[in-house]
C-alpha cells in the first residue's frame, strides 16, 4: 500500500507504437491516480483504455514500443529490469480482468491461487499467506471454506470476489480493474462495484477502473478520464464531467446512454467511425464525427485546457466554450 504522498499511478507523455500503424495507438497520455482514489477511464471499445491500464504492468502487445513514463508508486515501469518488474507485479500493482474464469487455473484449488505468488516470491510464509487469504476472503464476503474449492464449484460472482482478494494479497498501492463486471449479471455487478469501493477505503489502494459504462463510472469514481482514439479527450472530477461535459465526444457519449425516463423514442447515436490507426492524424481525432468541427480542428490537435474557474476540469477541444450554447447534433 502507498503510504507516501506520491501518486499510486502517474503516466506522463505515454506513446505506444505498434508495427503496421501509421500513428501511436496511445498518443501522449497523461493520467494520475492518487492513493485511496478511484479514477474511471471511459470511452468506446478500441479507444485504448485497456492498453493504458495494462501499461502500468508493462503488459504490452508483441512488437510494441513505448515512450514516456509510467510511474507506479514512484517506480518507472517502462525502465525496470525483469526481476524488479516481477517484484512490482507481485506486491505493488495488481489487476482484475473482465472474465474471472480466464484468470484462474481450473485444476488448482482457490487456496493455491490466492497464496502461490506470495509464497513463490517468499513475501510470506505458507502460514502467513493462508492467514492473509482468509482475511481477504472475509473482506470480500466469503469464508475460509472457499480455500478448498475449485473454480468450477463457485459462481461467477463469487469467483470475481476471489480474484479481487488475490489482487490484494500483496497489499498493492495500485489496483487496476479492467471492466471487472462485464461477465456478471446486473445484481452481482452492483455488489462487486460496492465491494471495490469498500476495499479501496479500507486498504487505501488507488483504483483505476476501466469501463465503457458511464453510469457505472459516475457511481464509483472520484475523477474521470474520457478516451478517444488513443488520446485523452477530457478529464476532471466525475460530477463536473457528467453534469457539464466540455468535450463534444463526452457530450455525445452521455446523449447516447440509455435512460429509463427517455421519452424521445430513438436513442441518439454517434455517427461515423473512429479514425484508422494506419492514417496520420494531425488534428483532433474526433473532428470527422463532430458537429462543432472547423478547419482548425482538422489541421491542429487541441491541447487540454482547463475550464474557466475549474482548473481540474480539462478538455482537449478548440470549441469547448460553445458546449451548452450550441446544440450538438450526433
Amino acid at each position: 500500500m502507498n503510504t507516501s504522498d506520491r501518486p499510486a499511478l502517474e503516466i506522463r507523455g505515454l506513446r505506444i507504437h505498434l508495427p503496421g500503424t501509421g500513428r501511436p495507438v496511445l498518443d501522449g497520455i497523461d493520467l494520475t491516480v492518487a492513493g485511496g482514489e478511484t479514477v474511471a477511464l471511459v470511452g468506446e471499445s478500441g479507444s485504448g483504455k485497456s492498453l493504458t491500464a495494462r501499461s502500468a504492468l508493462r503488459l504490452l502487445p508483441p512488437g510494441a514500443t513505448a515512450e514516456g513514463t509510467v510511474l507506479v508508486d514512484g517506480h518507472d515501469v517502462l525502465t525496470l529490469d525483469a526481476a524488479r518488474l516481477r517484484a512490482l507485479r507481485t506486491g505493488t500493482v495488481a489487476m482484475v480482468f473482465q472474465d474471472p474464469r480466464a484468470a484462474v487455473n481450473p485444476l488448482r484449488r482457490i487456496g493455491d491461487f490466492l497464496t502461490e505468488s506470495v509464497c513463490l516470491t517468499r513475501t510470506m510464509t505458507a502460514a502467513q499467506a493462508r492467514t492473509r487469504a482468509v482475511e481477504l476472503l472475509e473482506a470480500v464476503g466469503l469464508d475460509a471454506s472457499a480455500l478448498a474449492k475449485y473454480p468450477n464449484q463457485v459462481s461467477g460472482g463469487m469467483l470475481q470476489r476471489v480474484v479481487i482478494a488475490a489482487a490484494l494479497m500483496g497489499d498493492p498501492a495500485l489496483l487496476l480493474a479492467d471492466e471487472p463486471t462485464t461477465a456478471l449479471d446486473v445484481t452481482t455487478q452492483a455488489e462487486v462495484v460496492a465491494l471495490l469501493g469498500r476495499l479501496r477505503e479500507r486498504f487505501g489502494t488507488g483504483l483505476l477502473f476501466v469501463t465503457h459504462d458511464l453510469d457505472l463510472a459516475a457511481a464509483i469514481s472520484d475523477r474521470v478520464y474520457v478516451m478517444y482514439a488513443g488520446r485523452i479527450a477530457e478529464s476532471g472530477p466525475a460530477d463536473e464531467i457528467f453534469e457539464r461535459p466540455r468535450h463534444p465526444y463526452t457530450a455525445a457519449l452521455l446523449a447516447s446512454t440509455p435512460r429509463l425516463a427517455n421519452t424521445r423514442g430513438r436513442l441518439a447515436a454517434i455517427e461515423g467511425r473512429p479514425p484508422d490507426l494506419r492514417a496520420a492524424l494531425p488534428g483532433c481525432a474526433f473532428a470527422a464525427r463532430c458537429a462543432l468541427a472547423t478547419e482548425l480542428c482538422e489541421r491542429q490537435a487541441p491541447l487540454p485546457l482547463p475550464a474557466p474557474g475549474l482548473p481540474a476540469h480539462q478538455a482537449a477541444c478548440h470549441h469547448s466554450d460553445r458546449l451548452g450554447r450550441t446544440a450538438i447534433d450526433v
